[in-house]
């Protein structure tokens, strides 16, 4: 269906408290200018104090106060509403956030105070006889006999209450509770059980969202559960406040299908999109009440036209000379799954195993666990989609036996074959089980589960190892594939806008590993193999004087990478990436476990490559020497994604070159004064004046040009038409309605390999008859077969192309 709030184009506000509501209405009128149609914002609900992200959420009734409350919400809305644009919310569904001190949650309050009997007992997911009747809180330094003993643990006093305190933690007391016995005997009979941080990973039990023990999962299946956390944003857009909803993470969920179908009856069916991961061609479920995704799967298409697919094995060879091994992506996803699935997510597995054990008392445990790590390690997309009682289809029964087959194979023994199919049965909704609530919620939990092995073993883990062509590890993204071609975008582009019209498109979020423009300077690297092979041998050779024996290959490729996508960039934040890459990979060192040899290393490494003038000499020389290459692609990727079928979302600060790397990064505040000035000197009808002056003219005309003609890029009649080049140095579409095409969007790919075979010469694109002008540079063509030299070999190497009418120019 299509959705009447739909926005026609969006642009992302991270909120924290540098960066408020109030700052936000300060941006609306520059935004409008823009061209954008709606305000896309992050989560607004009150979250733990200080918050720079907002997805920990500890108060859903209200908007959180260090953004600004309930009132700067309301003149934000205002100040859009009167500037002609809507706004969109980012919702939270899966998770709250366990707050230090925890009194800040108040549900999770109640229920460490009063246990199952709390009125909020419902809204967390927790395995209470895992812990014999209590919520195990991970928080301590060390064992709890030993904070005891060094007096860490004190009773104080909260409302009037009695309290347990230690260093800034803060814990309830059961009402009734003897403060006169030992400390030790007053928390045996608490309704939560304190422990070591270490134990997290192996005996938690409460869902968490991924590995983040401070994240405890919220039961929105609950219907009571879902309307107390989601009344405010509903209210919100019943009251016509908001038009849109993004949802974080629906694989989370318990039931992702119900929980849409809900949210679309509390809103009358609003537009709303969801964060969800697709694995290759695989489909979003057409039965999901959601106008589409975020935009993931648009990001790997549009950046794959502008990788050049004949660098694979060059930069294969000159990965395996600098590490002196051959990668196999495969082998490294499927170690680090395997790693994620027994260690990180251990406690999750045992849950499953404690499930399996109800569901079917005749399995043996130990043989039941290796089956469960062989599925969740097999498993190649984020989640299937089947409810207790319901069929599974053809689809996700395949995948789930593909999927342990896959983890057996990969195994070091085969697994048990009775109690393979058993398991397999539970994970279908199959067999008779001797416990069936068991079962069903097996069946639902092992689901749950899939997803954050993924992410982590893959976008957390392999993804930081994988060095080929670091562009192309990202969020959704396959670095096996290296490139796509023009016929296999438009074929994706054409679906799209048959089968999810209005679904996001993307090219930054706050969750992608590089920008846009990082990736744009890394895909030059699969381009411009030869020259880019040169370089890191040299580089490596200026890097002889801090490159510490501890430094692995690895990790320096992978920074060299790093560095020529990010530059300039200032030592603070190289090293915050570095630190933060070295533990996600997990070789050497981890979060949970420093080492600091190492991590020295590392640090004396990045140090010597931003303060040695002879590497920073070489570094500035890459980055001229790839500068035509980069520049098509900054702005051929940005004119393709704000053109074609869907609703593109224009991440903060990505209107011009935005080199940022993985959160936080990415979260840095915006020069939007800076912004505003170069787009009032644009639009007074300056030339622009470097790439990020480009990029602005390139976002702000293309968002203009689709407020200007809505029906022709979301309209219920809107077209996608491929059009015909004889280069394949050029990518071209047409967007219009059914009466024609009225756009029409001309980009340059493999910029360096067009400049070496001499320009495009006599090729051509063949545009739809009539007249047309070039909204960038002002340039008047005829249809039919035009030169791209004209068009986009001289000037700019993107076009933009108006149908001019005969009674106006469009």
């Amino acid at each position: 269906m299509r959705y009447a709030s739909a926005p026609v184009s969006t642009h992302r506000f991270q909120l924290e408290p540098d960066f408020t509501l109030e700052d936000a209405v300060a941006q609306v009128d520059h935004l409008a200018r823009l061209g954008v149609t709606h305000l896309y914002l992050s989560p607004v609900l009150q979250a733990a104090s200080g918050s720079k992200h907002g997805y920990d959420v500890v108060d859903h009734s209200r908007v959180a106060e260090g953004l600004g409350g309930d009132d700067a919400f309301a003149r934000l809305v205002e100040a859009a509403h009167a500037a002609g644009l809507g706004v969109v919310v980012d919702v939270v569904p899966n998770h709250m956030t366990t707050p230090t001190p925890l009194w800040l949650n108040q549900p999770l309050w109640s229920v460490l105070r009063e246990g199952r009997q709390s009125a909020y007992a419902s809204w967390f997911d927790v395995d209470w006889d895992a812990q014999e009747g209590r919520i195990l809180l991970p928080v301590l330094g060390s064992s709890l006999e030993e904070v005891l003993a060094a007096g860490e643990i004190t009773l104080g006093e909260h409302e009037g209450e009695p309290v347990v305190t230690y260093y800034d933690h803060v814990f309830p007391l059961a009402p009734g509770s003897d403060t006169d016995k030992p400390l030790r005997e007053l928390l045996d009979t608490q309704h939560y059980r304190l422990a070591p941080w270490t134990v997290g990973d192996s005996e938690l039990n409460y869902r968490r969202f991924f590995d983040v023990t401070s994240l405890i999962a919220v039961r929105v299946e609950e219907p009571e559960v879902f309307d107390a956390t989601h009344q405010l944003l509903v209210d919100g857009v019943r009251s016509g406040a908001i038009d849109g909803l993004r949802i974080d993470h629906p694989d989370g969920l318990a039931d992702p299908e119900g929980y849409l179908d809900r949210l679309a009856r509390a809103t009358g069916e609003s537009w709303v999109v969801v964060e969800k991961i697709l694995e290759g061609d695989e489909p979003l479920p057409q039965t999901w009440r959601t106008a589409g995704t975020t935009g993931y799967d648009a990001l790997l298409r549009v950046g794959g036209l502008f990788v050049d697919p004949s660098g694979a094995e060059p930069l294969d060879e000159l990965s395996a000379e600098v590490l002196g091994t051959t990668q196999d992506l495969h082998e490294i996803v499927t170690e680090s799954k395997r790693w994620v699935v027994q260690v990180m997510l251990a406690t999750e597995v045992s849950r499953l195993l404690r499930l399996v054990a109800r569901a079917r008392p005749d399995l043996d445990p130990d043989a039941v666990r290796p089956v469960l790590e062989a599925m969740l390690v097999g498993m190649e997309r984020y989640r299937v989609y089947l409810r207790p009682d319901t069929p599974a289809g053809v689809d996700d029964a395949e995948e789930l036996r593909a999927a342990a087959q896959r983890g057996e194979q990969s195994g070091s023994a085969p697994l048990d074959a009775g109690v393979a199919e058993a398991v397999l049965d539970l994970a279908l909704g199959q067999g008779e089980p001797v416990d069936r609530s068991a079962a069903d919620e097996f069946l639902v939990r092992f689901q749950q589960t899939c997803g954050p092995a993924m992410a982590k073993a893959i976008e957390d883990t392999a993804y930081y190892r994988y060095v080929r062509l670091v562009a192309l590890n990202e969020v959704g993204g396959d670095p096996t594939r290296v490139g796509v071609s023009a016929e296999e975008f438009h074929d994706f582009a054409g679906r799209l806008l048959e089968t999810w019209p209005q679904s996001m498109t993307t090219l930054s979020t706050h969750d992608t590993k590089r920008s846009e423009d990082v990736r744009a300077r890394l895909f030059v690297l699969a381009e411009r193999h030869d020259a880019w092979a040169r370089w890191v041998r040299e580089a490596r050779e200026l890097a002889v004087p801090f490159r510490s024996e501890e430094l692995d290959p690895l990790t320096e490729y992978f920074l060299w990478q790093t560095v020529v996508g990010a530059w300039p960039i200032e030592e603070e934040r190289l090293q915050a990436y570095a630190l933060k890459a070295i533990r996600e990979s997990k070789l050497y060192t981890r979060w949970t476990e420093p080492n600091e040899a190492y991590e020295s290393a590392v640090e004396r490494f990045v140090s010597g490559v931003v303060t040695t003038p002879d590497v920073v000499r070489h570094v500035e020389t890459w980055v001229e020497q790839s500068a035509v290459e980069t520049r098509a692609t900054v702005l051929g990727q940005k004119l393709v994604q704000l053109t074609m079928p869907g609703v593109p979302d224009v991440y903060q600060g990505t209107d011009v070159v935005d080199l940022s790397l993985v959160d936080p990064d990415n979260r840095r505040l915006v020069d939007y004064g800076g912004r505003r000035e170069r787009l009032a000197r644009l639009d007074g009808g300056a030339a622009p004046s470097g790439l990020d002056d480009e990029k602005l003219l390139v976002t702000a005309t293309a968002l203009r040009t689709r407020r200007a003609h809505p029906e022709s890029f979301t309209g219920a009649h809107a077209t996608y038409v491929p059009l015909e080049s004889t280069s394949p140095h050029a990518v071209a579409f047409g967007r219009g309605t059914t009466e024609g095409v009225d756009v029409v969007t001309v980009v340059t790919r493999l910029a360096g390999r067009l400049q070496d075979a001499g320009g495009f010469g006599d090729a051509t694109v063949h545009l739809p008859e009539g007249s047309w002008r070039d909204a960038l540079s002002g340039t008047a063509v005829d249809g039919g077969p035009q030169p791209l030299t004209e068009l986009v070999g001289e000037g700019l190497p993107v076009a933009l192309l108006l149908r001019v009418r005969a009674d106006h120019d469009s």
